[in-house]
């Protein structure tokens, strides 16, 4: 099953599919053949009509939504997402899946003026073959399907490397597509041991027939998949970490603030690379809101992400919560102020408030990626942007003020590739430009964005009429 093809997703009729038993990992060939068979399929699938992909996009999405309870079951027992993150996921990879079909009459072009006489001149978007592409686990429908619906709606076929942490439930998002009726080969899938990621990722990208690649996941990872790019002459789309900045300004409404800031920080453990991970608050507000966050926190409940009364489920691993509980110690020893949780259990920590950290502490600079709020304090504006702008990341940032001409402006001065007035730093929107800036990647998914990305714009002309060459 290692290199399966989406015609070969296997169903049983009497409950979870049967992509629940692990698949078995590829090897190099496995992924070479998946490859082949994406650029064999690619000639008649890139001519199919767009009304025939839209309505393929929209059945993929309504058995999406048919197959909720499958895909909350795998997703809390590959990852530990609770239900409500699941359905979540659910709910968005559909719309991301109707708004590819809405997509495959947008690929447009136009006639541009020629000096040369008896010239029809014209700029046209066209399928660019075989997408690579490479999705992360922390929300695995949702960027599952967005390594697939516009590349598909395009006209593309697609080859999906899976997550070696979510095997079944990447293999349940191809299964869903073969359910809709896509054609045999117009999309393969690939898993990996750990082990063998490395060289079966570079097997991919060297493959003559692939044209785009798009990953999303570390920038450590990043910015190997962009080395190999460039050796490759390879395009790609990356959407790599992030350390969202949350800035609370002095005329903010404190409740709203407060709420954003915990469904930003604490929702799906804060393993998004949306996740809200420091908040700078004025000064004057920094009690109020840090004792009311606190109050917050310390009421969600962390335990088994079937139990609906949980919300806040294990982390990936015991050694992910271990990092970041070392990230947490480090920035205690050097002076912060333990706010709330700071406990660890195996695979499990609360959710964490830390007040006073500072730049000599590791949390100020690295991705947490857990359920941790670092809080900086400021005096002025200048300063709140100079805090939100010092890291490395570009991603997501949330401003909140009552004054929203003044949030704005602050939202405008942020180096990042999206900010969000009076709202959570994790939103998202399947026709919106999603991408960030810096070490946050390149590139854009969704909407207009997402089509430029995954077609070639070409120039072709006609001409009539008799030529006059130089020699």
């Amino acid at each position: 099953m290692g290199g399966l093809n989406v015609n070969e997703a296997v169903r049983d009729t009497t409950g979870l599919a049967a992509s629940a038993v692990r698949p078995m990992a590829s090897t190099v060939a496995d992924a070479r053949h998946a490859a082949n068979v994406a650029a064999s399929s690619f000639p008649q699938w890139s001519r199919t009509s767009p009304s025939q992909r839209r309505a393929l996009l929209d059945r993929a999405a309504d058995r999406l939504l048919e197959r909720t309870d499958d895909f909350v079951a795998l997703i809390a027992e590959e990852t530990g997402g609770t239900r409500a993150w699941s359905e979540l996921n659910c709910r968005l990879g559909a719309s991301i899946l109707r708004e590819a079909a809405a997509a495959t009459t947008w690929m447009l072009g136009q006639v541009v003026p020629a000096d040369r006489p008896g010239t029809l001149s014209m700029s046209l978007r066209e399928p660019c073959g075989v997408v690579l592409s490479i999705a992360p686990w922390n929300a695995p429908i949702v960027l599952g399907m967005r390594a697939l619906a516009m590349p598909l709606a395009c006209g593309n076929t697609v080859v999906l490397k899976a997550s070696e942490l979510c095997p079944r439930t990447h293999g349940l998002i191809v299964e869903v597509l073969a359910e809709a009726g896509l054609p045999a080969g117009v999309v393969g899938i690939v898993h990996n041991s750990p082990d063998e990621a490395e060289s079966i990722v570079e097997t991919l990208i060297s493959h003559p027939a692939v044209r785009r690649v798009t990953f999303t996941g570390s920038t450590r990872a990043g910015r190997v998949i962009a080395a190999l790019c460039a050796k490759h002459l390879k395009k790609s789309l990356l959407e790599l970490g992030g350390k969202a900045p949350f800035i609370v300004l002095d005329d903010a409404d404190l409740d709203e603030a407060v709420s954003a800031a915990a469904y930003g920080a604490y929702f799906n453990q804060g393993q998004l690379c949306m996740s809200t991970e420091r908040l700078i608050v004025h000064e004057d507000l920094a009690d109020d809101f840090i004792e009311r966050l606190r109050a917050r926190a310390e009421r969600l409940i962390v335990g088994d992400p079937g139990r609906p009364e949980s919300k806040i489920g294990p982390m990936i691993s015991e050694q992910a919560a271990a990092r970041i509980k070392g990230l947490i110690d480090d920035a205690l020893m050097k002076g912060a102020r333990l706010v709330a949780g700071g406990r660890q259990q195996g695979a499990y920590l609360d959710a964490t408030i830390l007040d006073g950290v500072s730049p000599d502490m590791r949390i100020y600079y690295e991705e947490t990626f857990g359920p941790v709020a670092s809080v900086v304090r400021y005096s002025d504006v200048d300063e709140a942007v100079s805090i939100a702008n010092d890291t490395e990341y570009g991603l997501a940032a949330s401003v909140f003020g009552r004054d929203v001409a003044r949030a704005l402006e602050v939202a405008r001065r942020l180096e990042t590739g999206i900010c969000h007035v009076n709202a959570a730093t994790i939103y998202d929107e399947p026709q919106m430009p999603f991408g960030g800036v810096k070490a946050s990647g390149w590139g854009r998914f969704g909407g207009q964005a997402g089509i430029d990305e995954f077609t070639e714009l070409r120039w072709v002309t006609v001409q009539s009429g008799k030529q006059d060459y130089p020699i």
